[in-house]
């Protein structure tokens, strides 16, 4: 006994000196890839529903449609496992186990079948008693698990936050951190810290949780619904000036799956959720039956040029910078840079009801972009080029209802050009908003 007090304490001690940084070298972009929750839940019925429960079958079968549809080929490169793949109970070494029946071989057995194929494999977790379904969570056995993860080869492990106490979490989920850097496998480490602290009315530290999280939810969670993606997109822009100086390389806000190709978006409002979500820089995790989507929906997910936005290598998550009448305008500063200058992507978004199209008609230099050179501009979905634009050329685009426009307006300089250093953030989003029309 004494042997193990003194072993928590040395732990203890260690993690006052050792826990500062995260400093996994992982999720440089956001990461992109599949998970099961919003479309499959915790659907446990193998037996009268084998094709679609939690289970062995369906994760496999899943990397195979990422490898042989294209997604892997355009960057979808996890596959992570969610809630409700565990047995009621650890073994009697205190080790997680899966769900006997539904994941017959185990954990690294699949792992290795995710690896087989070029992929990265992640798993789920919770920093409380349970899981928010009710399995054993990792309160009291966070080294334990943290080992049993590595010992599984897993590339992602998301910790969610249910059954726990938020006031815990500013030393709980560093703490799960550190176990997993102590294993020597690098894993993502995705967090719920801030959104329950939220919830419970403190102000996350959110300059600790980029230093310990490569991605953190700080929402709702996502529902199959416009209601719902609207709603993450209003809080994303009200409460930016919190949120956006904590994005960048290697860590991100996560705004929550993607639900394009399932029940509750319309095609309009799918192509709107791809955009903002590579707007904000957001973590690209398709949660839909790629066994049935779509062609339309599908080619949405693997738009290369958008997700070329998403993925921008200087990771500085984009803006809502103009919001009048049910027309909001968000724009993000992407490579190439030159001097002081960036380039853009920017979407239009079309909030209104009223059943017919906005024209929305504005300058680059009314947008902020003030290159002299000019801009190359090109629409992302409809791949129109527009050529080089002058900062004071008009634009005008026609938004459909719940729907967007998505620009790339590239900076016009040549291409032996040398990247310099970058003007401060609150320069680079100037825009007069009073001269919209």
């Amino acid at each position: 006994m004494l042997r193990n007090s003194l072993r928590t304490l040395c732990v203890l001690l260690s993690l006052a000196t050792l826990v500062p940084a995260l400093e996994n070298g992982l999720a440089r972009t956001p990461p992109m890839g599949w998970l099961a929750w919003e479309r499959f839940r915790c659907n446990t019925d193998c037996k009268n529903d084998p094709d679609n429960c939690i289970s062995d079958r369906l994760f496999r079968t899943m990397t195979d449609i990422v490898v042989a549809e294209g997604y892997a080929a355009v960057g979808y490169e996890y596959i992570n496992v969610d809630d409700c793949w565990l047995e009621k109970e650890r073994d009697l070494n205190g080790q997680l186990v899966p769900d006997r029946e539904r994941f017959p071989y185990g954990m690294k057995s699949l792992s290795d079948y995710v690896h087989s194929k070029g992929l990265k494999f992640g798993i789920y977790e919770d920093y409380g008693n349970y899981t928010c379904a009710g399995y054993p969570g990792i309160l009291g056995y966070l080294e334990i698990d943290a080992a049993t993860f590595a010992s599984w080869d897993v590339d992602y492990v998301k910790l969610d936050g249910c059954y726990s106490h938020p006031v815990d979490m500013d030393r709980g989920y560093p703490e799960f951190g550190f176990h997993l850097n102590q294993t020597g496998k690098h894993m993502i480490y995705s967090c719920s810290w801030p959104v329950y602290q939220i919830y419970a009315g403190m102000q996350p530290n959110y300059t600790a949780i980029a230093e310990h999280c490569n991605l953190w939810r700080n929402f709702d969670d996502i529902q199959d619904s416009w209601a719902s993606v609207e709603s993450i997109i209003d809080y994303y822009g009200n409460n930016q000036d919190v949120i956006v100086p904590n994005a960048g390389p290697g860590h991100w806000n996560d705004p929550d799956m993607l639900i394009i190709g399932n029940f509750g978006l319309s095609y309009e409002q799918s192509k709107t959720q791809m955009a903002i979500w590579a707007i904000l820089a957001a973590p690209l995790l398709m949660s839909v039956d790629l066994r049935t989507i779509r062609p339309e929906y599908k080619a949405i997910l693997q738009n290369k040029k958008i997700i070329a936005v998403d993925q921008d290598p200087l990771g500085i998550q984009g803006r809502r910078i103009y919001k009048h009448k049910g027309i909001e305008i968000w724009a993000r500063p992407i490579t190439p840079v030159y001097q002081n200058y960036y380039s853009y992507a920017i979407a239009f978004v079309n909030r209104r009801t009223d059943g017919t199209p906005s024209d929305v008609s504005v300058t680059l230099k009314e947008l902020g972009l003030q290159y002299p050179g000019g801009y190359r501009v090109e629409d992302l979905y409809e791949d129109v080029d527009y050529g080089i634009l002058s900062p004071q050329t008009k634009i005008k685009v026609k938004v459909n209802p719940s729907g967007v426009v998505i620009l790339r307006c590239n900076l016009n300089i040549d291409d032996g050009f040398r990247y310099s250093p970058y003007s401060p953030l609150n320069q680079v989003f100037k825009v007069r908003q009073n001269s919209f029309k």
